[in-house]
Protein backbone atom coordinates (compact mmCIF):
# COMPACT_ATOMS: atom_id res chain seq x y z
CA UNK A 1 0.00 0.00 0.00
CA UNK A 2 1.35 3.63 -0.87
CA UNK A 3 2.12 6.05 2.25
CA UNK A 4 0.13 9.05 1.96
CA UNK A 5 2.62 11.67 1.35
CA UNK A 6 3.55 9.10 -1.83
CA UNK A 7 -0.09 8.90 -3.04
CA UNK A 8 -0.73 12.20 -2.21
CA UNK A 9 2.01 13.52 -5.11
CA UNK A 10 0.06 11.64 -7.88
CA UNK A 11 -2.21 14.10 -10.07
CA UNK A 12 -3.82 14.34 -12.81
CA UNK A 13 -5.73 11.53 -14.60
CA UNK A 14 -4.68 9.10 -12.04
CA UNK A 15 -5.89 11.16 -8.87
CA UNK A 16 -9.25 11.68 -10.70
CA UNK A 17 -9.43 8.12 -11.51
CA UNK A 18 -8.94 7.36 -7.96
CA UNK A 19 -11.13 9.91 -6.29
CA UNK A 20 -14.05 8.45 -8.41
CA UNK A 21 -13.44 4.70 -7.77
CA UNK A 22 -13.19 5.98 -4.23
CA UNK A 23 -16.06 7.49 -3.91
CA UNK A 24 -18.34 5.12 -6.03
CA UNK A 25 -17.27 2.46 -3.02
CA UNK A 26 -18.85 3.90 -1.38
CA UNK A 27 -22.04 4.97 -3.56
CA UNK A 28 -21.56 8.57 -3.79
CA UNK A 29 -20.59 9.10 -7.15
CA UNK A 30 -22.89 9.27 -10.50
CA UNK A 31 -21.94 9.49 -13.82
CA UNK A 32 -20.06 13.05 -12.89
CA UNK A 33 -18.40 11.90 -9.85
CA UNK A 34 -20.15 14.60 -7.97
CA UNK A 35 -19.09 15.47 -4.43
CA UNK A 36 -20.19 17.89 -1.80
CA UNK A 37 -18.88 19.56 1.33
CA UNK A 38 -20.24 16.96 3.18
CA UNK A 39 -17.96 14.52 1.79
CA UNK A 40 -14.64 16.74 2.09
CA UNK A 41 -15.38 17.38 5.52
CA UNK A 42 -15.37 13.67 5.92
CA UNK A 43 -12.54 12.72 4.03
CA UNK A 44 -10.75 14.70 6.47
CA UNK A 45 -10.62 11.77 8.98
CA UNK A 46 -10.41 9.04 6.30
CA UNK A 47 -7.71 6.55 5.24
CA UNK A 48 -7.59 8.14 1.53
CA UNK A 49 -8.88 11.23 2.37
CA UNK A 50 -6.07 12.96 1.39
CA UNK A 51 -5.61 11.72 -1.80
CA UNK A 52 -9.19 12.45 -2.70
CA UNK A 53 -8.84 16.10 -1.39
CA UNK A 54 -6.26 17.00 -3.39
CA UNK A 55 -8.04 15.25 -6.32
CA UNK A 56 -10.93 17.61 -5.73
CA UNK A 57 -8.03 20.76 -5.00
CA UNK A 58 -6.35 20.10 -7.81
CA UNK A 59 -9.13 19.42 -10.80
CA UNK A 60 -11.10 22.40 -12.21
CA UNK A 61 -13.78 20.16 -12.74
CA UNK A 62 -14.82 21.30 -9.35
CA UNK A 63 -16.39 24.44 -8.64
CA UNK A 64 -13.96 27.18 -6.68
CA UNK A 65 -15.85 27.17 -3.84
CA UNK A 66 -15.29 23.24 -3.51
CA UNK A 67 -11.76 23.42 -4.10
CA UNK A 68 -11.11 25.99 -1.25
CA UNK A 69 -13.00 24.03 1.03
CA UNK A 70 -10.68 21.12 0.24
CA UNK A 71 -7.72 22.92 0.93
CA UNK A 72 -8.86 24.20 4.05
CA UNK A 73 -9.34 20.46 4.63
CA UNK A 74 -5.59 19.53 4.36
CA UNK A 75 -4.83 22.55 6.48
CA UNK A 76 -7.35 21.68 9.66
CA UNK A 77 -7.05 18.01 9.17
CA UNK A 78 -5.53 16.47 12.60
CA UNK A 79 -2.11 15.20 12.78
CA UNK A 80 -1.42 11.69 11.07
CA UNK A 81 1.64 9.95 13.02
CA UNK A 82 2.45 13.45 14.45
CA UNK A 83 2.69 15.01 11.72
CA UNK A 84 0.72 17.63 9.54
CA UNK A 85 0.54 15.99 6.10
CA UNK A 86 -2.48 17.87 4.87
CA UNK A 87 -0.33 21.29 4.93
CA UNK A 88 2.07 19.85 2.80
CA UNK A 89 0.03 18.37 0.33
CA UNK A 90 -2.05 21.61 -0.13
CA UNK A 91 1.20 23.38 -1.06
CA UNK A 92 2.73 20.67 -3.30
CA UNK A 93 -0.48 20.67 -4.97
CA UNK A 94 -0.73 24.46 -5.49
CA UNK A 95 2.44 24.28 -6.55
CA UNK A 96 2.04 21.89 -9.41
CA UNK A 97 -1.38 23.55 -10.98
CA UNK A 98 -0.88 26.04 -13.68
CA UNK A 99 0.07 29.88 -12.29
CA UNK A 100 -3.50 30.89 -13.46
CA UNK A 101 -5.39 28.53 -11.89
CA UNK A 102 -3.49 28.37 -8.90
CA UNK A 103 -3.66 32.52 -7.83
CA UNK A 104 -7.58 31.84 -8.78
CA UNK A 105 -7.72 29.38 -5.85
CA UNK A 106 -5.19 31.64 -3.49
CA UNK A 107 -7.32 34.60 -4.41
CA UNK A 108 -9.72 33.15 -2.25
CA UNK A 109 -7.90 30.37 0.24
CA UNK A 110 -5.40 33.10 1.68
CA UNK A 111 -8.27 35.47 3.08
CA UNK A 112 -9.87 32.48 4.63
CA UNK A 113 -6.58 32.04 6.39
CA UNK A 114 -6.05 35.99 7.86
CA UNK A 115 -9.98 35.00 8.96
CA UNK A 116 -8.91 32.52 10.97
CA UNK A 117 -4.93 34.07 12.53
CA UNK A 118 -7.28 37.55 13.11
CA UNK A 119 -9.67 35.26 15.33
CA UNK A 120 -9.07 36.58 18.89
CA UNK A 121 -6.63 33.66 20.36
CA UNK A 122 -9.00 31.32 23.37
CA UNK A 123 -9.17 32.18 26.74
CA UNK A 124 -9.48 30.02 29.80
CA UNK A 125 -12.78 30.34 32.02
CA UNK A 126 -12.25 29.83 35.69
CA UNK A 127 -11.65 26.66 36.91
CA UNK A 128 -11.20 25.34 33.52
CA UNK A 129 -8.18 24.49 31.28
CA UNK A 130 -7.04 27.21 28.62
CA UNK A 131 -9.21 25.65 25.55
CA UNK A 132 -7.31 24.48 22.34
CA UNK A 133 -5.94 27.02 20.08
CA UNK A 134 -7.01 26.59 16.83
CA UNK A 135 -5.04 29.05 14.82
CA UNK A 136 -1.86 27.12 14.78
CA UNK A 137 -2.29 24.88 11.94
CA UNK A 138 -3.24 28.03 9.55
CA UNK A 139 0.07 30.17 10.67
CA UNK A 140 1.56 26.60 9.72
CA UNK A 141 -0.11 26.72 6.21
CA UNK A 142 0.45 30.51 5.55
CA UNK A 143 4.79 30.11 6.40
CA UNK A 144 4.41 26.99 4.27
CA UNK A 145 2.46 28.74 0.76
CA UNK A 146 5.05 31.77 1.76
CA UNK A 147 8.12 29.79 2.07
CA UNK A 148 7.64 27.38 -0.59
CA UNK A 149 10.89 26.67 -2.59
CA UNK A 150 9.31 24.91 -5.69
CA UNK A 151 7.50 27.80 -7.24
CA UNK A 152 5.60 31.22 -5.94
CA UNK A 153 2.43 30.02 -4.55
CA UNK A 154 1.65 33.86 -3.52
CA UNK A 155 1.95 35.83 -7.15
CA UNK A 156 -0.01 38.94 -5.87
CA UNK A 157 2.14 41.11 -3.55
CA UNK A 158 -0.73 42.70 -1.71
CA UNK A 159 -1.84 39.31 -0.96
CA UNK A 160 1.56 38.13 0.38
CA UNK A 161 2.01 41.54 2.49
CA UNK A 162 -1.64 41.57 3.81
CA UNK A 163 -0.84 37.67 5.09
CA UNK A 164 2.24 38.67 6.39
CA UNK A 165 0.54 40.96 8.49
CA UNK A 166 -1.99 38.91 9.57
CA UNK A 167 0.93 36.66 10.83
CA UNK A 168 2.91 39.23 12.83
CA UNK A 169 -0.50 40.09 14.98
CA UNK A 170 -1.03 36.39 15.19
CA UNK A 171 1.94 36.50 17.07
CA UNK A 172 1.31 39.35 18.81
CA UNK A 173 -1.87 38.53 20.14
CA UNK A 174 -0.70 35.96 22.26
CA UNK A 175 2.51 36.09 22.09
CA UNK A 176 3.59 34.05 25.56
CA UNK A 177 1.31 31.24 25.04
CA UNK A 178 1.98 30.90 21.00
CA UNK A 179 5.98 31.03 21.04
CA UNK A 180 6.55 27.56 23.83
CA UNK A 181 3.31 25.57 22.14
CA UNK A 182 5.14 22.38 20.75
CA UNK A 183 2.16 21.50 17.89
CA UNK A 184 3.08 23.76 15.48
CA UNK A 185 5.35 22.95 12.89
CA UNK A 186 7.04 26.15 12.03
CA UNK A 187 8.20 27.60 15.82
CA UNK A 188 7.33 31.27 16.35
CA UNK A 189 11.51 31.65 15.86
CA UNK A 190 11.15 30.89 12.52
CA UNK A 191 8.25 32.80 11.60
CA UNK A 192 9.81 36.05 12.92
CA UNK A 193 13.07 35.40 11.17
CA UNK A 194 11.37 34.83 7.77
CA UNK A 195 8.84 38.16 8.03
CA UNK A 196 12.15 40.49 9.55
CA UNK A 197 12.14 43.40 11.27
CA UNK A 198 8.34 44.29 11.32
CA UNK A 199 7.89 40.64 13.02
CA UNK A 200 9.05 41.93 16.18
CA UNK A 201 8.37 45.68 16.23
CA UNK A 202 5.87 44.77 18.37
CA UNK A 203 7.37 43.43 20.91
CA UNK A 204 8.26 46.14 23.06
CA UNK A 205 4.83 47.00 24.24
CA UNK A 206 4.52 43.24 25.06
CA UNK A 207 7.91 43.59 27.35
CA UNK A 208 6.48 44.55 30.74
CA UNK A 209 6.60 43.90 34.22
CA UNK A 210 4.22 41.15 33.83
CA UNK A 211 5.94 39.29 31.00
CA UNK A 212 7.08 35.83 31.46
CA UNK A 213 9.28 35.18 28.84
CA UNK A 214 11.34 38.76 28.77
CA UNK A 215 14.09 36.83 28.13
CA UNK A 216 13.14 35.47 25.04
CA UNK A 217 11.68 38.74 23.73
CA UNK A 218 14.78 40.07 24.26
CA UNK A 219 17.03 37.69 22.53
CA UNK A 220 14.23 37.84 19.39
CA UNK A 221 14.37 42.02 19.11
CA UNK A 222 18.39 41.92 19.62
CA UNK A 223 18.61 39.34 16.60
CA UNK A 224 15.99 41.04 14.35
CA UNK A 225 14.85 44.22 15.35
CA UNK A 226 15.23 47.61 13.46
CA UNK A 227 17.05 50.25 15.56
CA UNK A 228 13.85 51.70 16.81
CA UNK A 229 12.43 48.67 18.26
CA UNK A 230 15.65 48.01 20.40
CA UNK A 231 15.89 51.38 21.70
CA UNK A 232 12.16 50.87 22.84
CA UNK A 233 12.78 47.57 23.83
CA UNK A 234 15.79 48.58 25.87
CA UNK A 235 13.75 51.68 27.52
CA UNK A 236 11.09 48.90 28.22
CA UNK A 237 13.68 46.96 30.28
CA UNK A 238 15.25 49.99 32.12
CA UNK A 239 11.77 50.95 33.63
CA UNK A 240 11.07 46.97 34.60
CA UNK A 241 14.14 46.96 36.58
CA UNK A 242 13.20 50.12 38.31
CA UNK A 243 10.09 48.39 39.52
CA UNK A 244 11.98 45.51 40.68
CA UNK A 245 13.97 47.34 43.08
CA UNK A 246 11.35 49.76 44.22
CA UNK A 247 9.06 49.51 47.62
CA UNK A 248 6.20 48.88 44.89
CA UNK A 249 7.50 45.58 44.19
CA UNK A 250 8.07 44.40 47.55
CA UNK A 251 4.20 45.52 48.37
CA UNK A 252 3.10 43.48 45.36
CA UNK A 253 5.48 40.38 45.85
CA UNK A 254 5.07 39.94 50.06
CA UNK A 255 1.52 38.74 49.68
CA UNK A 256 2.42 36.32 46.87
CA UNK A 257 5.35 34.88 48.93
CA UNK A 258 3.52 34.77 52.17
CA UNK A 259 0.93 32.94 50.03
CA UNK A 260 3.39 30.73 48.34
CA UNK A 261 4.57 29.78 52.09
CA UNK A 262 1.46 28.70 53.25
CA UNK A 263 0.57 26.56 50.26
CA UNK A 264 4.14 25.01 51.24
CA UNK A 265 3.34 24.55 54.58
CA UNK A 266 6.14 27.17 55.10
CA UNK A 267 6.22 29.57 58.25
CA UNK A 268 9.69 31.58 58.21
CA UNK A 269 10.34 33.41 61.12
CA UNK A 270 10.50 37.19 60.28
CA UNK A 271 14.21 37.57 59.43
CA UNK A 272 14.02 34.18 56.78
CA UNK A 273 11.02 35.65 54.95
CA UNK A 274 12.89 39.17 54.46
CA UNK A 275 15.85 36.63 53.24
CA UNK A 276 13.44 34.74 50.98
CA UNK A 277 11.78 37.94 49.67
CA UNK A 278 15.78 39.84 49.16
CA UNK A 279 16.83 36.63 47.25
CA UNK A 280 13.29 36.75 45.27
CA UNK A 281 14.08 40.38 43.97
CA UNK A 282 17.71 39.81 43.01
CA UNK A 283 16.44 36.61 40.81
CA UNK A 284 14.02 38.94 39.54
CA UNK A 285 16.80 41.70 38.81
CA UNK A 286 19.56 39.55 37.29
CA UNK A 287 16.58 38.41 34.91
CA UNK A 288 16.11 41.27 34.00
CA UNK A 289 20.14 42.26 33.75
CA UNK A 290 20.14 39.09 31.47
CA UNK A 291 17.79 40.46 28.97
CA UNK A 292 19.59 43.92 29.20
CA UNK A 293 22.93 42.05 28.09
CA UNK A 294 21.62 40.37 25.17
CA UNK A 295 19.67 43.23 24.03
CA UNK A 296 21.87 46.30 24.98
CA UNK A 297 20.75 49.66 23.45
CA UNK A 298 21.44 53.50 25.33
CA UNK A 299 18.62 53.45 27.35
CA UNK A 300 20.15 49.91 29.34
CA UNK A 301 23.71 51.07 29.08
CA UNK A 302 22.91 54.22 30.89
CA UNK A 303 21.10 52.15 33.68
CA UNK A 304 23.49 49.73 34.38
CA UNK A 305 26.52 52.43 34.31
CA UNK A 306 24.77 54.13 37.23
CA UNK A 307 23.60 51.37 39.01
CA UNK A 308 26.71 49.65 39.10
CA UNK A 309 27.98 53.32 40.64
CA UNK A 310 25.52 53.58 43.27
CA UNK A 311 27.45 52.44 46.37
CA UNK A 312 24.35 52.19 48.23
CA UNK A 313 23.54 48.97 46.31
CA UNK A 314 24.61 45.74 47.32
CA UNK A 315 28.06 44.64 45.66
CA UNK A 316 26.67 41.20 44.02
CA UNK A 317 23.78 43.28 42.36
CA UNK A 318 26.84 46.34 41.48
CA UNK A 319 29.03 43.32 39.65
CA UNK A 320 26.13 42.01 37.98
CA UNK A 321 25.46 44.93 36.28
CA UNK A 322 28.61 45.79 35.26
CA UNK A 323 28.72 41.83 34.08
CA UNK A 324 25.42 42.71 31.54
CA UNK A 325 27.62 45.69 30.14
CA UNK A 326 30.24 42.58 28.99
CA UNK A 327 30.30 43.80 25.01
CA UNK A 328 27.60 46.78 25.65
CA UNK A 329 29.72 49.77 25.88
CA UNK A 330 30.28 51.89 23.32
CA UNK A 331 33.86 52.59 22.30
CA UNK A 332 33.08 55.94 20.44
CA UNK A 333 31.26 57.19 23.29
CA UNK A 334 33.90 59.13 25.66
CA UNK A 335 30.85 59.53 28.11
CA UNK A 336 30.91 55.32 28.89
CA UNK A 337 34.63 55.37 28.93
CA UNK A 338 35.20 57.70 31.48
CA UNK A 339 32.47 56.46 33.37
CA UNK A 340 33.46 53.18 33.56
CA UNK A 341 36.89 54.74 34.62
CA UNK A 342 35.13 56.39 37.26
CA UNK A 343 33.46 52.88 39.07
CA UNK A 344 37.31 51.15 38.22
CA UNK A 345 38.97 53.84 40.78
CA UNK A 346 36.44 54.21 42.91
CA UNK A 347 36.76 53.01 46.37
CA UNK A 348 34.44 49.50 45.41
CA UNK A 349 34.54 46.13 46.34
CA UNK A 350 37.11 43.63 44.90
CA UNK A 351 33.88 41.92 43.05
CA UNK A 352 32.92 45.45 41.32
CA UNK A 353 35.92 46.68 40.85
CA UNK A 354 37.35 43.25 39.08
CA UNK A 355 34.39 43.34 36.60
CA UNK A 356 35.12 47.09 36.14
CA UNK A 357 38.21 46.47 35.11
CA UNK A 358 37.03 43.88 32.97
CA UNK A 359 34.55 46.50 31.15
CA UNK A 360 37.35 48.83 30.66
CA UNK A 361 39.46 45.97 28.91
CA UNK A 362 37.28 46.03 26.13
CA UNK A 363 37.61 49.68 24.70
CA UNK A 364 40.46 49.95 22.45
CA UNK A 365 43.97 50.50 23.92
CA UNK A 366 44.83 53.51 22.84
CA UNK A 367 41.88 55.53 24.53
CA UNK A 368 42.21 53.87 27.83
CA UNK A 369 45.72 53.18 28.42
CA UNK A 370 47.20 56.46 29.57
CA UNK A 371 44.21 56.52 31.73
CA UNK A 372 45.38 52.93 33.35
CA UNK A 373 48.90 54.07 33.82
CA UNK A 374 47.20 56.79 36.06
CA UNK A 375 46.49 54.76 38.09
CA UNK A 376 50.17 53.19 39.02
CA UNK A 377 49.88 56.10 41.30
CA UNK A 378 47.56 55.28 43.77
CA UNK A 379 48.34 54.32 46.89
CA UNK A 380 45.96 50.90 47.16
CA UNK A 381 47.70 47.98 45.05
CA UNK A 382 45.12 46.41 44.32
CA UNK A 383 43.51 48.92 42.00
CA UNK A 384 46.95 49.43 40.16
CA UNK A 385 47.38 45.51 39.85
CA UNK A 386 44.08 45.46 38.49
CA UNK A 387 44.83 48.68 36.26
CA UNK A 388 48.51 47.04 35.28
CA UNK A 389 46.77 43.54 34.27
CA UNK A 390 43.97 45.13 31.96
CA UNK A 391 46.74 47.19 29.85
CA UNK A 392 48.83 43.57 30.06
CA UNK A 393 45.15 41.91 28.03
CA UNK A 394 45.39 44.69 25.77
CA UNK A 395 48.88 44.76 25.13
CA UNK A 396 51.92 42.38 23.04
CA UNK A 397 55.45 41.59 23.80
CA UNK A 398 56.65 45.13 22.35
CA UNK A 399 54.97 47.00 24.99
CA UNK A 400 56.76 45.32 28.08
CA UNK A 401 59.47 48.03 27.98
CA UNK A 402 56.86 51.08 27.96
CA UNK A 403 55.04 48.92 30.87
CA UNK A 404 58.31 48.57 32.74
CA UNK A 405 59.35 52.43 32.46
CA UNK A 406 55.17 52.90 34.22
CA UNK A 407 55.92 51.10 37.00
CA UNK A 408 55.63 52.95 40.81
CA UNK A 409 58.83 52.95 43.08
CA UNK A 410 59.40 50.45 45.36
CA UNK A 411 57.55 52.21 48.18
CA UNK A 412 54.22 49.90 48.58
CA UNK A 413 54.65 48.29 45.60
CA UNK A 414 53.43 44.19 46.13
CA UNK A 415 54.73 41.36 45.78
CA UNK A 416 51.42 39.81 44.32
CA UNK A 417 51.36 42.99 41.55
CA UNK A 418 54.93 41.03 40.98
CA UNK A 419 53.62 37.94 40.49
CA UNK A 420 50.69 39.06 38.40
CA UNK A 421 52.42 40.82 35.95
CA UNK A 422 55.08 37.48 35.78
CA UNK A 423 51.97 35.52 34.56
CA UNK A 424 50.39 38.22 32.63
CA UNK A 425 53.85 38.29 30.39
CA UNK A 426 53.91 35.12 29.72
CA UNK A 427 50.73 35.44 27.50
CA UNK A 428 51.78 37.87 25.37
CA UNK A 429 52.01 37.61 21.55
CA UNK A 430 53.92 38.99 18.36
CA UNK A 431 57.45 37.88 20.08
CA UNK A 432 58.96 36.29 22.93
CA UNK A 433 58.12 37.26 26.11
CA UNK A 434 60.79 35.69 27.83
CA UNK A 435 64.02 37.29 25.46
CA UNK A 436 62.49 40.82 26.24
CA UNK A 437 62.29 40.41 29.70
CA UNK A 438 65.67 39.41 30.29
CA UNK A 439 66.96 43.14 30.00
CA UNK A 440 65.24 43.74 33.35
CA UNK A 441 66.45 41.08 35.19
CA UNK A 442 69.91 42.73 36.27
CA UNK A 443 68.36 46.64 35.00
CA UNK A 444 65.89 49.16 36.58
CA UNK A 445 64.02 49.56 39.25
CA UNK A 446 63.27 46.85 42.24
CA UNK A 447 59.50 46.44 40.95
CA UNK A 448 60.51 45.99 37.16
CA UNK A 449 63.14 43.36 37.97
CA UNK A 450 61.08 41.39 40.34
CA UNK A 451 58.16 41.43 37.92
CA UNK A 452 60.66 40.31 35.14
CA UNK A 453 62.04 37.76 36.99
CA UNK A 454 58.47 36.73 38.08
CA UNK A 455 57.67 35.43 34.81
CA UNK A 456 59.59 31.78 36.21
CA UNK A 457 57.29 31.70 39.00
CA UNK A 458 54.69 30.88 36.80
CA UNK A 459 56.50 29.37 33.49
CA UNK A 460 59.89 28.93 34.69
CA UNK A 461 61.33 24.83 34.77
CA UNK A 462 64.12 23.11 36.33
CA UNK A 463 65.92 23.49 32.90
CA UNK A 464 65.51 27.53 34.11
CA UNK A 465 67.02 27.24 37.22
CA UNK A 466 70.70 28.01 35.69
CA UNK A 467 69.62 31.13 33.98
CA UNK A 468 68.02 32.42 37.61
CA UNK A 469 71.14 30.78 39.96
CA UNK A 470 72.43 34.30 38.39
CA UNK A 471 70.29 36.78 39.92
CA UNK A 472 70.61 34.92 43.70
CA UNK A 473 73.64 37.70 44.59
CA UNK A 474 71.61 40.60 43.56
CA UNK A 475 71.41 42.94 46.88
CA UNK A 476 69.04 45.62 45.13
CA UNK A 477 66.52 46.21 47.73
CA UNK A 478 62.72 44.77 47.14
CA UNK A 479 60.07 46.80 47.54
CA UNK A 480 58.60 47.26 50.40
CA UNK A 481 54.49 47.33 50.93
CA UNK A 482 52.89 47.52 54.76
CA UNK A 483 49.64 48.26 53.26
CA UNK A 484 48.05 45.03 54.47
CA UNK A 485 49.08 41.20 55.42
CA UNK A 486 48.49 40.47 51.98
CA UNK A 487 50.76 42.62 50.11
CA UNK A 488 54.27 41.93 51.91
CA UNK A 489 57.68 40.78 50.22
CA UNK A 490 57.77 37.28 51.68
CA UNK A 491 57.38 33.64 51.12
CA UNK A 492 57.26 30.24 53.16
CA UNK A 493 60.68 28.22 52.90
CA UNK A 494 61.79 24.98 55.26
CA UNK A 495 63.11 25.34 58.14
CA UNK A 496 66.76 23.83 57.91
CA UNK A 497 67.18 20.86 59.27
CA UNK A 498 63.15 20.40 59.66
CA UNK A 499 60.56 19.18 57.50
CA UNK A 500 58.38 22.70 58.86
CA UNK A 501 58.27 25.47 56.90
CA UNK A 502 58.11 29.07 57.73
CA UNK A 503 57.37 32.41 56.37
CA UNK A 504 61.03 34.16 55.53
CA UNK A 505 60.49 38.05 54.45
CA UNK A 506 61.91 39.04 51.07
CA UNK A 507 64.92 42.12 51.74
CA UNK A 508 66.45 41.73 48.29
CA UNK A 509 66.01 41.05 44.82
CA UNK A 510 68.24 37.49 45.17
CA UNK A 511 66.04 36.90 48.50
CA UNK A 512 63.20 36.49 45.93
CA UNK A 513 64.80 34.17 43.34
CA UNK A 514 66.26 31.76 46.10
CA UNK A 515 62.97 32.23 48.41
CA UNK A 516 60.02 32.62 46.06
CA UNK A 517 61.18 31.77 42.22
CA UNK A 518 63.72 28.77 42.47
CA UNK A 519 61.30 26.28 45.12
CA UNK A 520 58.33 27.00 42.37
CA UNK A 521 60.14 26.07 39.59
CA UNK A 522 62.25 22.71 41.44
CA UNK A 523 58.84 21.08 41.09
CA UNK A 524 58.08 21.85 37.28
CA UNK A 525 59.54 19.69 34.57
CA UNK A 526 60.40 20.47 30.55
CA UNK A 527 57.35 19.49 28.85
CA UNK A 528 59.92 17.53 27.00
CA UNK A 529 61.30 15.33 29.93
CA UNK A 530 57.37 15.31 31.00
CA UNK A 531 56.97 13.74 27.28
CA UNK A 532 59.93 11.52 28.06
CA UNK A 533 58.24 9.73 31.20
CA UNK A 534 54.90 9.18 29.25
Amino acid sequence: METVERAGRRVGAAGLLLLCLATAGVGLATSGCRVNENDIHRWESTAHGPDKLRAVLFHDKYDNSLRIEAATSLIRMKPRQGRRVGIGIMVETLATMAPEARQSIVAALVPSIIAELRKPPPVAQPGQPLPPDTSFPYKDAAYAMLTSDRTVIIADEALKEGLKAALIDWAMADFEHRLEDRSQAYGMEQLLRFIGPPAVAGLPKLMTREAKRLDQMASLVAEYGDPTTKEAASANLVSIAKFVTSSEWVDVKKPELQAANAASKLEPTEKQFEAQLAQYQEEELFRVFGSMKKLGGRPSVDFLLGFAANKEQPEKRRQAALAALEGRLDRNNPSDIQRILEIATADAPDVVLDQAFRRVGEMPRELVVEKLYGLFKTDKWKIRRAAAATILKMSTVKHIDEFMSRLPDSKGFAMPEALTYGAAFGDLKEGSPLEALKRHFAAGSAPARTSAIAYYFTFGTTADLPAVKALEGDTTRAPVCEADPDCKWACEVSKEGSNERELREVKTVGEFVQYCIEPAMQDRKPEIEKGEKK
